[in-house]
């Protein structure tokens, strides 16, 4: 066990001084059942400040990213909680540690400096990330394989990086060869490129009812025409496909069947079947942007693109499932589609970085993708099972492991109103207006992602959003 000597100074624990008697265990977690064991014992009391990252590293000569874990590990059992611009403080009650991922938190008002807490953007959870990537940039840094990666590439992507693709494709599409894979700076570039190569300007381009903003931002920006088919809770309507396909011939489907952005919903295999079926019966070319496909079990899932490869692109990228900053998106394409798409790849950006695609291909092939996925997958069912008991009692479309849920509004809210209420409480949502392809009238929903704040903050908004509900008299609140 690890036991520490607190120093108190004005309230703040100003140093740790560690004694290590058993290693069998990481050294975060380590420091974390010490900070259990000193709130337990009295040492640290209610409030007390605890030392910034970069001290306590100093004091136990680890990394500051080690701390943060420590610290991430403390909150996610309710014993801490972090406040931007101020620092890490014990919470006023301490309750049970939580005996597994499932257990609910008590609500802790966290102070932002900017008086928000984001529930806007879909991401992965970044607590352990920084100590990852530090670790996987010190490794490239002496690597052999650096060399390769400090000059212009074209093609593409190096064959190396595109077999790297390849392999994590294989999860979904089990015989992806390299030799189709197109690298991208990210999914939006990549569906940036799709488009781009796959229609024209003033062609119609189908997407979902309710769809993810970015594609609207891009069909608008190159001159095509986006218009919305019906969905009900299982995604898009194959009905709804076939009569917008008479009525408008549209060149493409942008389509998101796994845990759709923002409806949640998760397309069938015989829907899929379906529209695989139509989009042959119309020509139709399909863009199965599957970003959020890692988060379905692998022996079930079958990709969009599964059912017509010889007329669709899959995209994926490593953006949701392991780090926001690792700008690297995967097409994989039938071959007539190839070289349209690599050129389209050179006039944006004319190469996804080489040490970008590097740092991904490195993840992949060790098997550290997976690892963080696994962590990404447990995170997400706890902060699901958080939602659940916090709002369950309105109607929200959810899965076991997404980063998001949708909230139905009950009557009379709108979604802009019910948006911009939460704003003003502190808590930002993102309003069901933002998704709608087409002006039709507006949905009552709001999308919330659950990936970004801690644990202790999540529990603390959501308790807010739901007591916005709950008000017989919601305009008192503005």
């Amino acid at each position: 066990m690890l036991g520490f000597r607190v120093l108190a100074d004005s309230g703040a624990i100003s140093m740790w001084v560690p004694h290590y008697s058993d290693l069998a265990q990481p050294v975060y977690l380590m420091i974390a059942d010490a900070l259990e064991q000193d709130i337990g014992n009295g040492r640290l009391a209610p409030g007390d400040r605890l030392p910034t990252l970069k001290d306590l590293a100093e004091s136990l000569q680890v990394t500051p990213g080690t701390i943060g874990r420590a610290y991430d590990e403390a909150a996610k059992r309710g014993l801490v909680v972090g406040e931007v611009g101020r620092g890490t403080f014990v919470l006023q009650q301490r309750p049970a540690r939580a005996p597994a991922p499932t257990a609910s938190l008590r609500p802790a008002p966290p102070k932002h400096e900017s008086g928000q807490i984001d529930l806007s953007i879909i991401k992965p959870n970044d607590a352990h990330m920084a100590d990852w990537l530090r670790r996987a940039i010190t490794e490239l840094a002496s690597s052999p394989d650096l060399d390769q990666v400090l000059d212009y590439v074209t093609d593409g992507g190096h064959a190396t990086h595109k077999q790297a693709g390849a392999s994590w494709i294989q999860r979904w599409l089990p015989d992806a060869r390299a030799q189709q894979v197109v690298l991208t700076s990210g999914a939006q570039h990549g569906l940036l490129v799709a488009i781009s190569s796959l229609s024209k300007s003033d062609d119609v381009i189908l997407c979902e009812s309710l769809c993810y903003p970015g594609i609207i931002s891009l069909a608008h920006s190159m001159g095509r025409r986006l218009r919305g088919v019906a969905m009900d809770e299982h995604g898009l309507i194959p009905e709804a496909l076939r009569a917008a396909c008479q009525e408008h011939r549209p060149s493409l489907l942008v389509c998101v069947t796994t845990h759709q952005n923002p409806t949640n919903s998760v397309m069938p295999h015989a829907r899929r079947e379906a529209i695989a079926q139509i989009a042959r019966e119309f020509d139709l070319f399909i863009v199965d942007d599957d970003i959020y496909g890692f988060l379905e079990p692998a022996p079930d899932y079958k990709p969009l693109a599964a059912y017509a490869p010889e007329r669709s692109v899959y995209l994926t990228s490593l953006s949701k499932s392991v780090l926001p900053a690792l700008r690297i998106g995967y097409l994989y394409a039938p071959p007539q589609t190839l070289s349209r798409l690599s050129s389209m790849v050179r006039s944006s950006v004319w190469m996804p970085s080489p040490l970008m695609a590097q740092l991904a291909s490195n993840l992949i092939n060790s098997g550290m993708a997976d690892q963080l996925v696994r962590e990404q997958q447990e995170e997400a069912a706890a902060r699901q099972l958080m939602a659940q008991e916090i709002l369950g009692r309105y109607k929200i479309r959810s899965q076991p492991n997404s980063f998001h849920i949708w909230l139905e509004l009950p009557e009379p809210w709108t979604s802009d109103e019910f948006a911009n209420l939460a704003r003003n409480n502190g808590v930002t949502v993102v309003s069901g207006s933002q998704f709608l392809p087409e002006r039709t009238p507006a949905s009552c929903g709001v999308r919330i992602a659950l990936m970004t704040p801690s644990r202790a903050e999540l529990s603390f908004a959501l308790t807010k959003l739901a007591s916005l509900l709950d008000s017989s008299e919601p305009r008192l609140f503005y």
